[in-house]
């Protein structure tokens, strides 16, 4: 039951009405009926103060009382899930940035922390809190896993982010891991299941989300890969509409959080995947905003020019391309994940200009050795 269901049904049981509950403990009715059914969070001094008042009926009744300590009794201080979520939030910036094998030390050093919240005495409502992070990291962790190359570590992460989510009733989440997983069955060529697993999150995802968004822009990437044109640019066309007038977050590097930016990185993919020569006008204008951005991000500098050199194949200009992708590969920012595309490109220069196709195949096999896949 929710925390704030917890209180209607011990207030029904001391016989006390919504707006009496309201005068004994100066709330407002509306208020605290936002409270009970779960539109608002359980603020502890409403849960002390519904303690309080229901131990004042007449009878003496205090039917359901421990029901509402265990919304109010913790062992965990006010600020110390403030900067778990902090935290959560550090992680989910830095992912752009940071190696994945780095950010997982930061990762799972506080998966670690809040296992060890889990076993002190908390309220209800810090209990969720603590499985959202806890969710979150779960979920952060599986992508990094997939950068990795590191598939049954990545299933077990988002195994966990699923059940998580489930127990936390967090559709966000939930979404999110099937995105992710319709993601990494692009990597692998799997583009209807891919296709089918971006549907299922959106049929979760509060429409409002950036998991709705992101899962709308994998769905395009995905039928793009089957060669289904009309349903790419359906698809386009509705991230358009999603994003069209939508504010920039207040960290846009943030990886759950939609950047409208990232609205024409995925267009550029998404055109040059399906072969129109519109791709490589976006991809030009990705980097050229990139180079401009007040926050460097050579993660997603170093995969705008994988699309510009997949689209510079298709404009039959293997030269350029191989400049770019060259420029990608010697950044050093490339991570498993990137390899198949960058192989990709290298075999279309290769039908067109093949010295230079060598080149960037040994550049990649300098750089990425011990996992080389471009060759």
């Amino acid at each position: 039951m929710e925390p704030g269901a917890m209180l209607r049904a011990a207030r029904e049981a001391a016989g006390v009405g919504l707006r009496e509950i309201a005068r004994r403990t100066h709330y407002s009715a509306s208020y605290l009926s936002l409270i009970e059914s779960g539109k608002r969070a359980v603020p502890a001094d409403v849960a002390t103060a519904y303690e309080s008042a229901l131990g004042e009926s007449a009878d003496g009744e205090r039917a359901g009382v421990e029901w509402i300590r265990r919304v109010a009794a913790s062992d965990i201080g006010g600020d110390t899930l403030d900067h778990l979520e902090l935290a959560v939030d550090d992680l989910a910036s830095a992912y752009s940035t940071t190696p994945p094998d780095e950010l997982l030390a930061g990762i799972r050093q506080h998966l670690g922390y809040a296992a060890r919240l889990m076993d002190a005495k908390k309220t209800l409502v810090q209990h969720r809190r603590l499985l959202v992070a806890a969710g979150w990291l779960s979920l952060l962790a599986g992508t990094c896993h997939i950068d990795l190359g590191e598939l049954a570590a990545a299933a077990a992460r988002l195994r966990a982010a699923r059940d998580i989510a489930d127990e936390a009733n967090h559709p966000e989440i939930s979404a999110w891991c099937l995105e992710t997983r319709a993601w990494q069955q692009l990597i692998n060529g799997k583009f209807a299941v891919a296709a089918e697993l971006s549907r299922a999150a959106q049929n979760i995802a509060p429409v409002d989300s950036s998991a709705y968004i992101q899962a709308t822009a994998q769905e395009g990437r995905a039928l793009s890969r089957l060669g289904d044109s009309q349903g790419t640019y359906w698809a386009l066309r509705k991230v358009a509409r999603l994003v069209s007038g939508m504010r920039v977050p207040d960290r846009p590097e943030h990886h759950f959080r939609y950047d409208p930016a990232k609205s024409d990185a995925y267009v550029a993919t998404t055109l040059s995947w399906i072969g129109d020569p519109a791709a490589e006008a976006y991809a030009r204008n990705v980097l050229a905003d990139l180079a401009g951005a007040a926050s460097v991000r050579p993660r997603r500098i170093a995969t705008a020019n994988i699309d510009l050199g997949l689209a510079l194949v298709a404009a039959d200009k293997p030269d350029e391309a191989a400049d770019v992708t060259l420029t990608a590969v010697t950044s050093g920012r490339l991570v498993p994940s990137n390899y198949w595309r960058v192989a990709e490109v290298v075999s279309g220069i290769e039908g067109r200009d093949a010295p230079d196709a060598t080149t960037v195949r040994e550049a990649f096999r300098d750089t990425y050795s011990a996992k080389s896949s471009a060759s």
